[in-house]
């Protein structure tokens, strides 16, 4: 028990009824699990209305609410607190609870549209080598040390943030790496969190279905360097044309990272093969394990983010050489008939892009490029004929098919990618709505030394299909068939 006095420090509390010297046993924002003597935080939904809720929680044994709008009625031996913004509240309410414990190890936050997973979870696993005790919050999964558990958002709710970051602390992790999404920003999931350092990689067309226009999604991203403090760094990639933006207005110490520009850290490609990539990074050359210019990026923000907390260079640069590829992320195998199949998250017109190029910089061109791609239902609509469009463009043949479509029609989906689809590239193109099915016939259509990309889904373990998932996992899926047509 606490006393809820103590974890409404640092609130913007606009009215009170009732005591806040009372002894409460936990906070949250979901009516569901509220129990006796609990803080039920009313939250506005995109979806559904906390306040509608405030009855049931009552109900169920809270003693405490937290609203921007109090209930008609007030109940006696309730304390009702009015507040400006709930959702700021509650990362406050969140942090207080768990002893503010992002103030005891380096929380490193890394946002931008591509490169979060990859760059957060190789810190985490070049920290690891490195002999320190790490902590991770990522798309793919939230590593407390050694012990794994599974993620459901890119940026969780304040108190998982914190009940996991408490768990850390309990644990003796030293440094923490958290994908930062844009979600998260503007739904306040990071207010209330000290960091040691931001990282921002690129800006390009993504859930635009949130965020009303372009410009607020970059300013949402923004936010989050403006609000850092003087005592953590921003490093920023400026070969992206909002990577200086995002080093307006911010008190944190500057510094920036680039391929083609000048920068505190800069790289150059010396050599790129399917076998990795040979780097030069600030004057010294490393091999490294992962593939492609979207990954010396990667690696190169990993290297800065690495010396801005302490880590010697070479040190850091052996350490690079020696990373794995992430789940999901260029994640290949190469069959008995030599045929590679490539599985990647890229759901974005940027990252296809970059994944497509990446693979035609590679390849010797007398072999066939298949991509097998879909997109998102209930998502961003808008990046629907682009994506098509550039995998028609930047491939010999294309299957498109279902990502996740949710509550759509896939049908509906395919019709409205289609609709990218240059007259002349038509004829590289079929859809297939079952992404089994898309996936078979692309392994039957391969031939020796063929590529096989199976983009969107990258490490997701499921398809979800009319609010039900279902088990599917496109590497399994592509091995499974290819060892079926002796591939």
């Amino acid at each position: 028990m606490i006393v809820l006095k103590e974890i409404i420090y640092k609130v913007a509390i606009e009215a009170v009824k009732g005591s806040t010297d009372i002894s409460v046993h936990k906070i949250d924002f979901d009516s569901r699990n509220i129990g006796a003597n609990d803080v039920f935080v009313a939250i506005r939904g995109t979806i559904s209305d906390g306040h509608d809720y405030i009855g049931k929680a009552i109900t169920l044994g809270a003693v405490a609410i937290i609203c921007e709008t109090f209930p008609e009625v007030l109940l006696n031996g309730i304390t009702y607190i009015q507040v400006k913004d709930s959702n700021k509240a509650l990362a406050y309410m969140a942090a207080n609870y768990f002893g503010n414990p992002s103030q005891n190890l380096k929380l490193v936050g890394i946002t931008g549209t591509n490169g979060k997973t990859t760059i957060a979870s190789l810190l985490f696993q070049l920290f690891k080598k490195a002999g320190f005790k790490v902590g991770l919050l990522s798309t793919v999964k939230i590593m407390v040390d050694d012990v794994e558990y599974k993620a459901t958002h890119t940026t969780p709710d304040s108190i998982t943030i914190n009940h996991y970051l408490k768990e850390m602390i309990d644990t003796g992790v030293e440094y923490c790496f958290m994908e930062v999404s844009s979600h998260g920003i503007h739904q306040k999931r990071t207010e209330a969190l000290h960091f040691a350092g931001g990282v921002f990689t690129n800006l390009s067309h993504d859930h635009l279905d949130y965020h009303a226009t372009f410009a607020e999604y970059r300013d949402v991203k923004k936010s989050f360097f403006d609000n850092l403090p003087k005592t953590a760094f921003v490093l920023s990639n400026i070969d992206d044309k909002n990577g200086l933006v995002m080093l307006q207005n911010t008190a944190a110490k500057k510094r920036t990272y680039a391929l083609k520009s000048y920068a505190d850290y800069k790289a150059q490609i010396l050599e790129n093969q399917l076998s990795g990539l040979l780097l030069k990074i600030n004057g010294n050359e490393v091999w490294v394990k992962l593939i492609g210019t979207f990954n010396a990026y990667n690696l190169l923000a990993i290297y800065g983010t690495s010396i801005e907390l302490g880590l010697e260079s070479l040190e850091v640069l052996r350490l690079l050489s020696d990373l794995e590829s992430v789940s999901g992320r260029f994640q290949f195998i190469v069959s008995n008939a030599n045929i590679t199949a490539i599985v990647d998250y890229a759901h974005t017109p940027d990252a296809l892009e970059n994944v497509l190029k990446t693979i035609n910089d590679i390849r010797t061109k007398n072999e066939q490029l298949i991509t097998v791609v879909g997109c998102g239902g209930n998502r961003d609509k808008a990046k629907r004929p682009i994506m098509a469009g550039i995998a028609t463009e930047l491939s010999d043949k294309v299957i498109l098919t279902s990502d996740n479509p949710r509550n759509e029609d896939p049908e509906v989906i395919l019709f409205e990618m289609e609709q990218g689809v240059a007259p002349q590239n038509y004829k590289k193109s079929l859809s297939i709505s079952d992404r089994k099915q898309a996936i078979k016939t692309a392994c039957q259509l391969a031939q020796t030394n063929d590529i096989i990309l199976i983009a969107g889904k990258g490490h997701e373990t499921y398809q979800e299909i009319q609010g039900v998932r279902h088990d599917f996992d496109d590497m399994k899926t592509v091995i499974e068939l290819l060892n079926q047509l002796n591939k």
